[in-house]
């Protein structure tokens, strides 16, 4: 009898266990965006947003981007190159993305110049648009003698001066980028690190906590070059039918990681149901990694009132068996006398 009793106090533990794993869920941010991302409050973009170059020692590489001034206004704006690097905060625990830290893999900021209006090479220039047109920008990358061996990294920005108007004649400034990724020659070390894997079940949206099964993981570029690194998540039913899977080719969980730096790579199932019972698989890759790392996770979405519905009706059953087993217990006794 004790140990009956014992067994069915062990089970009401275990459906408040079960209560606090279903309604729990980690908090997750996003990764700031891209530096190429052009700012449409202002009218002026960049083309194209990435450029790929193989670098060697004591060259000269020209080549020209495109900046267009899509308002009304002419547009006066100044072109110049910023290292494209990531810096660790400690206070949210993540990489931001920044272009004032200088390393051993923003050196080729120092390389580039830009052809002015008089021909000469400079490192800062300014151009005015005129209304609905392009000016092409010529750019110069002349590398030294001696290069580190590895990855290469700057941004060429078009940032508008604060005297430019848009069409309702206020003053705006953006600031769009065109990534250098350079590679020079040399020992290419392509290496990477996959750590901290994880599937939720909520995640912040806007602020608030939503129900949405999600996966995060931490990639950590330990290499000089940089690579891409990808998240694919797997959602299927009990009987194996597939829910969500990201999709081929998906961005939402793919990123480009430059060396001494490690980003968050994620994926989530926006359409997640209010209720379900679902396995999630999360697999991370990287281009010098393609087994990766994969974790697995068996997730229950259930509404609260169906959690306390749940132990209400379980609590009710507790309590019937053990009515039951003294019932029986007295007439036991009873019978022995």
């Amino acid at each position: 009898m004790r140990s009956l009793i014992k067994k069915i106090s062990v089970l009401a533990l275990a459906a408040l266990t079960f209560t606090a794993v279903v309604s729990g869920g980690n908090i997750y941010a996003d990764e700031p965006g891209d530096a190429s991302t052009s700012s449409a409050a202002t009218s002026i973009s960049i083309s194209p947003v990435s450029e790929v170059l193989q670098l060697t020692a004591s060259t000269i590489y020209d080549a020209v981007f495109k900046v267009s001034n899509n308002s009304d206004s002419p547009m006066e704006f100044e072109v110049y190159a910023a290292p494209y690097a990531y810096i660790y905060s400690e206070d949210e625990d993540a990489y931001k993305l920044g272009f004032s830290r200088e390393n051993n893999f923003t050196q080729i900021t120092r390389w580039i110049t830009f052809r002015d209006v008089n021909g000469n090479y400079v490192e800062k220039t300014t151009f005015t648009a005129d209304p609905k047109s392009d000016i092409e920008v010529a750019y110069r990358i002349t590398t030294p003698e001696s290069i580190p061996a590895g990855g290469q990294y700057a941004v060429l920005f078009a940032h508008t001066l604060s005297g430019s108007v848009n069409s309702s004649g206020i003053k705006t400034e953006a600031s769009p980028g065109l990534v250098v990724y350079g590679r020079a020659n040399g020992d290419t070390i392509l290496s990477s690190e996959i750590s901290k894997l994880a599937i939720n079940n909520t995640m912040l949206v806007d602020g608030e906590e939503k129900t949405i099964i999600n996966a995060t993981g931490k990639v950590k570029n330990t290499g000089n070059v940089d690579f891409m690194a990808s998240g694919k998540m797997k959602v299927t039913g009990i009987f194996g039918n597939v829910y969500y899977e990201t999709p081929n080719g998906s961005t939402a969980a793919r990123i480009s990681v430059i060396p001494d730096t490690e980003l968050s790579v994620s994926d989530s199932w926006k359409d997640t149901p209010f209720f379900g019972i679902f396995n999630v698989e999360w697999k991370v890759t990287t281009d010098d990694n393609e087994i990766g790392e994969v974790v697995t996770k068996f997730v229950i979405i259930m509404p609260p009132v169906i959690i306390i519905i749940i132990l209400l009706l379980l609590t009710v059953v507790i309590m019937w068996i053990i009515i039951v087993l003294r019932k029986r217990k007295e007439r036991r006794s009873k019978f022995m006398v």
